[in-house]
């Protein structure tokens, strides 16, 4: 009852603006902390050494990502369901090619970004996240039937999921692995996979993270050394600085502008460890409004999703809801690795983190959450889709 006289009192708009506010919040915070994180790092990294290099580079991705989910927000849902296996296919031969030398660009000793020229550098893992949304959305529609059995319901996307899974450790990155893992398991749980199946699907989830950290030393000494004191200048170096930055800010941060951690002490501090940079900078009171806007966007999303089921239109529900869930693995594993909760793991925070790759997916998704709720309260109104 509180849903719906909820949604009764907006749904005479044709968008959900707070929602909408909301990602505005997040991508213009966002902005401004890249540049406040990046300007030392920038003077001594780059050719240019200009503090803006980075502002500029990142506000140059926003409006391209911009333009690309306004161009995807005006497909109707039913065309990406259609091109769930096209997209996906797509996602996976740029899993393969960012493996070949000469086109897949090594850093840090990993093969994630394919280089794209003076346009920079792309990130397969980052559009892997969005195909798989949609993707799974649109095999637990097909399999809805078969969501009890395990040879037609649960082992075909164990497989396929176990294939991608191979492709990422290629790299190797364990950060996508979990949130992709986490998207597929997370909507064919929503879609109504039986509840057996989905306990098998956890215990092999959890034997194949844990080999995984196994099979890399480095891995096993992050996890063996939850406490990052332990080792604090080689394998809890990241996260020490982390929590040297969040807990000099305080409650109410020293300033924007004045973090002493982007001072090359923490790395990355305008990629993996922005939330780090705005707890030194704007203390805990701007992480609770980082947190309060996500959580918002995600129960957002969770509830666009359900009216979406309510209307029996399954698909826009569980693409809807994989967003959510998307988002709030992402979160949760960035922001836990920044708090010292978790062991270091090279994951952006979404919509606010430096990334062109990140940030373009991010906002198409974001598209797609909007364009769901935009046919929902079309519907509603009496209108028909296109």
């Amino acid at each position: 009852m509180f849903y719906n006289a909820a949604f009764k009192r907006t749904a005479l708009q044709p968008y959900d603006m707070p929602l909408f506010w909301a990602v505005v919040g997040l991508l213009a915070m966002g902005l401004i902390m890249v540049y406040s994180s990046s300007i030392a790092v920038a003077e001594l990294r780059t050719t240019s050494h200009s503090a803006q290099h980075y502002l500029f580079r990142h506000a140059v991705s926003l409006v391209i990502a911009i333009m690309a989910s306004v161009a995807l927000f005006r497909l109707p849902s039913a065309t990406w369901q259609k091109a769930a296996p096209i997209l996906f296919l797509v996602a996976v031969v740029l899993l393969l090619v960012v493996l070949v030398p000469g086109i897949g660009q090594k850093v840090n000793g990993s093969w994630r970004w394919i280089r794209l020229g003076p346009l920079g550098n792309f990130q397969p893992s980052e559009l892997m996240k969005l195909a798989t949304v949609i993707y799974a959305a649109d095999y637990t529609v097909r399999k809805a039937g078969h969501m009890g059995s395990l040879q037609k319901g649960f082992l075909p996307m164990f497989l396929v999921m176990l294939g991608i899974a191979g492709l990422l450790q290629m790299e190797p990155d364990l950060g996508s692995t979990v949130v992709i893992v986490a998207i597929a398991m997370g909507i064919l749980f929503l879609g109504g996979l039986n509840l057996r199946l989905f306990l098998l699907l956890l215990v092999l989830v959890g034997t194949g993270v844990a080999l995984l950290i196994i099979y890399e030393p480095y891995r096993v000494l992050r996890f063996l050394n939850m406490d990052p004191w332990v080792d604090p200048l080689r394998t809890g170096y990241q996260v020490t600085h982390a929590l040297m930055a969040v807990g000099r800010g305080g409650w109410f941060g020293v300033g924007l502008g004045e973090s002493v951690e982007k001072l090359s002490y923490l790395p990355e501090a305008h990629t993996d460890f922005l939330a780090a940079i705005i707890g030194e900078e704007l203390g805990a009171f701007g992480i609770l409004i980082v947190l309060g806007l996500f959580s918002w966007v995600i129960w957002r999303a969770f509830s666009i999703g359900w009216q979406a089921s309510l209307m029996g239109r399954n698909f826009q529900a569980l693409v809807a809801q994989g967003v959510a869930v998307w988002l709030g693995a992402q979160c949760f594993i960035n922001i836990g690795v920044n708090l010292g909760a978790l062991p270091a793991k090279g994951l952006t925070l979404p919509l606010m983190s430096y990334g062109g790759s990140s940030l373009l997916v991010n906002c198409m998704a974001i598209a797609l959450l909007l364009r769901v709720d935009y046919e929902n309260r079309l519907l509603m109104r009496g209108g028909r889709l296109a």
